[in-house]
């Protein structure tokens, strides 16, 4: 039969039973056409979890002639047959271990010694041996050194993905292939938008492994494809995809449009780490959407019992960063408490206090749980962990002390020992606070004429700085800011 017309035919089959019906029909196949319905097998048969269908695949008498023949006569298969059955034989979950698999890696690895294969060829054997042997396979590098001799402007968009990932796992932060990732980067960029999500967002991953922080230009482009994709992309596809831009610093307001459509939408069937990354990527680029969050509110509500501990911080700790409170608060921070009191010993001592400390911003008061916070063994659980008990961390145990006891009079439980208290919170003004209090500054003193009469960057006795004192006395005089006595407001 036609090579053609077997690959039509092959490809409207849709169960094994009728691939080897057809096969039965068939007095000569070529080798290519049998590795061609070994894959065929592979994808009707095989889904998430595994062969659907066993022994009806592996015990067929026409199967187990089909790897007979590619067994006993791999030496004389062309390269295409002997690599596309070695991928669907892997995909078939074949033992590695088995003289069949043996034979035919054997046969591809003499290959490759005796540089008889195409760029198609070295990325098949490339992608079998990263999912039988992993990253640790020293052949890895021969195949990237093969490639690399090879022109880059010729090669599919699944042949550029495949080198990128033996690349991420042969090159690491080595240099010693950085003109072939250039080359690469350059060619990508002109094949942007013929990649499918899976590609994108596997593309996205490799430059943030080998740390391709120059390939700018293919970067945002890849951001910029990614938008389309978002309905379409799998949560560890998306999670790839939100890496790189934080990694990269990217920030698109029509993906974070795209994503506000997206997630409550799809927010009950999202998985929490997918919805976890969406909240620090909305945090660490300060985007307050609310869309984004109010959805994000509600499967927590919905599922939060089956978040993992870092999933329930990643979840909250933005609303208090970003200072917001949706529409479901209530519900959400009873089921937070309720949460806590179930799971309060599973949680890492620093990402325990991030948590808590988030609620106080957003005017949620953690008094339940602030005896564990204080007590001494925790204080050394906190300590005995990076970053320890460091400015930022006495700061955020001071400011829970506080707060507590300026917000909350009736708590009378333990109290932070003054040794881990901070003396005052250093609040680092950005460019924008320098400007403005400099005019404030100015137009104080159009209006009281003497610098006297003000002061700036005052302590108060809760230990946060004010930016301007002014003293009034009873009848709504300003004093001077040295005055001690008099004063009725300040």
């Amino acid at each position: 039969m036609d090579e053609q017309l077997f690959f039509k035919k092959l490809n409207s089959l849709c169960t094994s039973k009728e691939i080897f019906d057809f096969l039965s029909s068939l007095e000569v196949m070529s080798d290519t056409m049998g590795s061609g319905a070994l894959q065929r097998i592979s994808e009707v048969e095989v889904d998430d979890n595994g062969l659907k269908n066993p022994e009806g695949v592996l015990e067929n008498e026409v199967f187990r002639a089909l790897c007979f023949q590619f067994e006993f006569e791999s030496s004389k298969l062309s390269n295409t047959g002997l690599l596309n059955a070695l991928q669907a034989l892997i995909k078939l979950r074949i033992d590695p271990q088995s003289t069949l698999m043996a034979s035919l890696l054997s046969e591809g690895k003499e290959r490759l010694g005796k540089g008889q294969l195409t760029v198609k060829n070295l990325c098949a054997l490339g992608e079998s041996l990263l999912e039988l042997e992993g990253p640790s396979c020293a052949t890895l590098e021969q195949i990237v050194n093969h490639v690399q001799e090879k022109d880059v402007e010729k090669w599919s968009p699944r042949e550029v993905v495949t080198v990128y990932k033996m690349l991420q796992v042969t090159a690491r932060e080595g240099e010693q292939y950085q003109d072939l990732l250039n080359r690469m980067n350059s060619a990508t960029l002109t094949i942007v938008s013929q990649l499918s999500p899976k590609l994108t967002s596997i593309i996205l991953n490799s430059l943030v492994v080998l740390r391709q922080t120059q390939a700018v230009p293919l970067v945002t482009a890849l951001c910029r494809h990614s938008v389309k994709h978002i309905p379409y992309f799998t949560g560890d596809e998306l999670v790839n995809v939100l890496e790189a831009f934080l990694c990269f610093g990217h920030r698109d307001q029509i993906f974070t449009e795209a994503l506000e459509t997206h997630v409550p939408k799809s927010i009950f069937t999202m998985h929490p780490q997918t919805v976890s990354k969406i909240m620090q990527y909305c945090c660490q680029k300060m985007i307050l959407s609310k869309p984004i969050f109010d959805a994000a509110a509600e499967g927590f509500i919905s599922d939060a019992d089956r978040f993992t501990t870092d999933q329930i911080a990643g979840y909250i700790i933005p609303f208090g960063t970003l200072n917001y409170l949706p529409p479901s608060a209530s519900a959400l921070f009873r089921k937070l408490e309720t949460v806590l009191h179930a799971r309060l010993s599973h949680f890492q001592p620093h990402t325990l206090l991030n948590l808590l400390h988030s609620c106080v911003l957003i005017q949620r008061y953690p008094v339940n749980f602030l005896p564990k916070i204080f007590s001494p063994y925790f204080l050394q659980q906190l300590q005995a962990q990076p970053p320890g008990l460091d400015r930022t961390v006495t700061s955020q145990l001071t400011q829970l002390f506080l707060t507590v006891t300026l917000e909350c009079p009736f708590y009378e439980g333990p109290k932070l020992l003054p040794k881990y208290q901070v003396k005052a919170f250093l609040t680092p003004h950005s460019s924008l606070d320098v400007h403005l209090l400099k005019r404030v500054k100015t137009g104080l003193l159009c209006l009281l004429k003497k610098r006297i009469y003000f002061a700036s960057e005052v302590s108060t006795p809760y230990f946060y700085t004010v930016d301007i004192e002014i003293k009034l006395d009873e009848e709504g005089f300003v004093l001077p800011a040295a005055q001690c006595e008099e004063i009725h407001r300040r």
